[in-house]
């Protein structure tokens, strides 16, 4: 975790640390580019104005300086933080910042910050997000580290907040924005460490901008361009209203051999999106 300082968000330093010794190549105007998409003076002072604040604290003060409205719909389905179980909190993942806040910070709260993302390691460079941050980095040096951490996490005595899309949504053929297809991850975890599963559906959409950046990054990239562009489509965010519909835990027991993992989750990835149409019916 970094030091917080006037400068603890510091691209030059998240570059050296990515790339090594071939981040001298990147050109300048690049690396300015980035501080600008990635509001780097923005964000640098919010983390120090904040730098008391550290876990669900912390992203509560998010929720504030985002200025976000939110409507929670069946929050009477958390289950009791008293009852001495263990949840797999799933959710849809349509931003990339104001939903993972949210959520940490209305989870986080619920449970007295006995909670756990899973994450990318990137975030890791919020130094009040870290400390309920499962960091992953699947592609990078670290990725061998990927199932350890994961094991951890779920056989821990905290909560697991997970986005099984791992990307943000994307745009359909038919212009709706969904999640691309979770993995199965949630589901063989859950069941094995006999956690029943809590559905969400988090409303919201990011720019057009963003869903064609990404339709290019996915189609023609070796990496997710889009995601560059998450901290800016947060921005881009302030100040809107979103809609949280928390379903009814899912028994573990559901998740049985007469379907696959896999089929289990594109079944909860389902039900998830159901949630907004049943609250509606």
């Amino acid at each position: 975790m970094n030091e917080i300082s006037e400068h603890t968000i510091d691209i030059d330093k998240i570059l050296g640390s990515k790339m090594g010794p071939k981040a001298r190549y990147v050109p300048g105007v690049l690396t300015s580019w980035l501080k600008r998409i990635i509001h780097q003076d923005q964000v640098n002072k919010f983390i120090w104005d904040s730098r008391n604040l550290t876990g669900v604290d912390w992203l509560e003060a998010c929720v504030r300086y985002l200025k976000m409205d939110i409507e929670i719909v069946g929050k009477e389905n958390l289950p009791s933080k008293d009852d001495g179980r263990l949840y797999t909190f799933v959710s849809n993942h349509p931003l990339g910042g104001q939903d993972g806040v949210a959520l940490g910070a209305i989870i986080g709260r619920h449970y007295d910050g006995h909670f756990r993302y899973l994450v990318n390691d990137l975030l890791m460079n919020l130094p009040g997000l870290a400390p309920v941050c499962i960091g992953i980095n699947k592609t990078g040096r670290n990725s061998r580290d990927f199932p350890r951490m994961v094991e951890a996490g779920f056989k821990s005595d905290n909560h697991m907040l997970m986005f099984p899309a791992g990307l943000n949504s994307r745009r359909q053929p038919d212009g709706s924005i969904h999640d691309i297809p979770w993995t199965k991850t949630f589901i063989k975890k859950s069941v094995e460490c006999q956690r029943d599963i809590v559905p969400i559906h988090f409303s919201g959409t990011n720019s057009a901008r963003f869903y064609r950046i990404a339709k290019f990054s996915d189609r023609f990239l070796p990496f997710n361009l889009a995601m560059i562009f998450l901290v800016d489509e947060m921005y881009r965010n302030v100040g809107k209203h979103f809609t949280i519909h928390i379903g009814k835990p899912i028994p573990w027991q559901t998740f049985d051999r007469s379907r696959t993992a896999q089929q289990w989750a594109q079944w909860v990835e389902d039900a998830v999106y159901d949630l907004p149409q049943k609250v509606k019916g």
